[in-house]
């Protein structure tokens, strides 16, 4: 029995970066916020709240410090407000989403009518649509696409973290719908290599373990992926989720984990898997070798 770590998993370079950028921040005499959860793992938040980085939901709960914009990034609107404030910013937005935001406003400004495609609730989907004063239009679906009237000209964005093949789809169904399609590849590759290495993985192995918070985006969509292809595939957020009863009879086992999933978390998992298919190979007096953690 053995266990198997997807090539590409855990944390990306936006977040490991606005992590960091979070952590530095930190100043005993000055209060450290974050506008929002700056990443969509609870157990990194626990974790920043311990150190003394406090979550807010609104500017107007800080009165004074460093307020902390998360990775998903914010409006203009933002800035504007935190600077009357007197607060001092620490932009932890990730380079993928700035370029995003930065060609919604550019396509706006060069006269196209905007389309980010995307999770229309997703904060950092919000975020580029601020970029175009409101002015853009989301698209989930094909079928959102379709609804779509006839434009002149169209600029098209993307959530840094949508699925490659789902994009395409809206696309070939926004050529139909203007004279001029100028599309801007906003989506982050590390999103396709984490997706197409859980994708790898999942037909190879009985069982895959889907690690990340059950609000992150990316990792709703790596353990959909996986469940198109493997029948047991379960997204979790912790070590303590794992059932044993998963186990039973299973030979080959997978785990990958959404770009907001610390490392640590993922060896939780690890290790928990290891003792409850060791306990199991044990009754059915099957040894086999079993892989240490590698990170």
């Amino acid at each position: 029995m053995k266990i198997f770590l997807a090539e590409h998993r855990g944390f990306c370079y936006g977040v490991k970066r606005a992590v960091e950028m979070a952590i530095s921040s930190l100043d005993v005499n000055c209060p450290v916020h974050t506008l929002g959860p700056i990443i969509h793992n609870p157990q990194m938040i626990s974790h920043l709240e311990e150190l003394g980085i406090s979550t807010v939901d609104k500017l107007e709960e800080i009165t004074a410090g460093k307020v902390i914009i998360r990775s998903h990034g914010v409006g203009p609107d933002i800035y504007d407000q935190a600077e009357i404030k007197q607060l001092q910013v620490v932009d932890a937005t990730c380079p993928h989403v700035k370029k995003a935001q930065q060609a919604a406003h550019d396509l706006l400004l060069a006269g196209y009518k905007v389309v980010i495609v995307g999770e229309p609730h997703h904060p950092e989907v919000q975020s580029i649509l601020a970029w175009t004063n409101q002015a853009a239009s989301v698209v989930e679906t094909p079928t959102e696409a379709e609804t779509l009237p006839y434009y002149s000209r169209l600029g098209v964005v993307a959530q840094t973290t949508f699925a490659v093949d789902r994009f395409q789809a809206i696309v070939t169904i926004l050529q139909t719908k203007c004279q001029e399609l100028k599309i801007e590849r906003t989506i982050c590759t590390a999103t396709d290599l984490r997706q197409q290495a859980a994708i790898n993985l999942a037909k190879k192995v009985d069982i895959m373990i889907v690690v990340g918070g059950k609000h992150s985006a990316n990792t709703a969509r790596l353990a959909s992926v996986c469940q198109d292809i493997c029948t047991a595939a379960y997204h979790i957020e912790s070590a303590n989720e794992l059932q044993p009863e998963w186990f039973t009879g299973v030979q080959t086992a997978g785990i990958t984990a959404g770009a907001s999933t610390p490392d640590w978390v993922i060896k939780e998992v690890y290790e928990k898997m290891f003792g409850m298919m060791r306990y199991l190979l044990t009754l059915a007096i099957r040894p086999k070798v079993l892989y240490p953690y590698q990170n």
